[in-house]
């Protein structure tokens, strides 16, 4: 599948499926959601993607399970790209869909590469020159809707979070220190910076392992330290998984965004988004 960009599936081939927004997901399960006999549906993609006959009886019982097979695909597979899955549809047959959605694809992955190239300005102090005077050219420091406060083993929950709150419609702009902090800076004040003065909010991924981060503790404990009113104002809380130890004690009183209740999973990123915007 070529485009008026020349974009071709050999490119498509190497942007991964997280490029892929809410919108053209949604508008690929219209079409594979259904259980006609006419045309293969979201089980043979599945088959395609090697989910057995479990899997896929699994699958069937949430409400959309063509978002749902995608977006474990992304976490199963070692290199879920654009161009892969439009392989498969291929296979399958699905040329209705291949010619429909087509321009959606193409400008969600345009707007991937565009963004990948776009070199986003240095998270360092560059308000002082090397010759010790202040450079009036640098640019205003970038600024973030939050920060994501967060230990090193729940990187992949963080991952997901970029793809629910970045490359959606809600279009939020999310500072993760492992993404856009540069090597060689001083750790503690440029933490400090960005939570104080350049994000306007700060989410807090709880876990076992972020109880033993002495990292995690500073940011926290730096946030709350910021004024009155800063733990309803700045903190969100995140529980994304079960945990065995007791929720950490100077958050109690914040409502928390849990992940793990499985009644409210299903509002839990538009919740999450609309009290980073608020």
């Amino acid at each position: 599948m070529a485009c008026e960009s020349g974009l071709d599936e050999t490119a498509m081939s190497s942007i991964p499926l997280v490029a892929l927004n809410y919108n053209t997901r949604h508008r690929l399960s219209l079409y594979l959601n259904p259980d006609t006999v006419v045309a293969a549906g979201w089980t043979l993609l599945a088959e395609e993607m090697d989910y057995d006959y479990l899997e896929i009886r699994n699958f069937e019982r949430v409400p959309n399970p063509t978002l749902a097979v995608l977006e474990d695909w992304e976490k199963k597979c070692s290199q879920p790209t654009v161009g892969r899955l439009l392989e498969l549809l291929k296979r399958m047959e699905r040329h209705d869909i291949l010619t429909d959605i087509a321009p959606l694809i193409e400008s969600d992955c345009k707007k991937y590469l565009q963004k990948q190239h776009r070199v986003p300005p240095p998270l360092q102090d560059d308000t002082v020159g090397s010759s010790g005077g202040t450079d009036s050219s640098v640019s205003v420091p970038e600024s973030f809707d939050a920060f994501i406060c967060y230990c090193p083993q729940d990187i992949k929950f963080v991952q997901e979070m970029i793809s629910r709150l970045e490359q959606t419609e809600h279009r939020l702009k999310l500072c993760v220190f492992d993404r856009d902090v540069l090597p060689g800076t001083c750790l503690w004040s440029i933490t400090s910076e960005l939570i104080e003065k350049r994000c306007r909010k700060m989410v807090v991924i709880i876990s076992d392992d972020y109880l033993d981060s002495a990292e995690c503790d500073f940011q926290t404990k730096f946030a709350l330290s910021l004024g009155p009113g800063a733990r309803e104002r700045r903190l969100i809380p995140v529980k994304y998984k079960p945990m065995k130890r007791t929720f950490p004690s100077i958050l109690r009183f914040i409502t928390v965004c849990d992940y793990t209740n499985p009644h409210t999973q299903s509002w839990f990123w538009n919740r999450l988004a609309k009290a980073l915007m608020r």
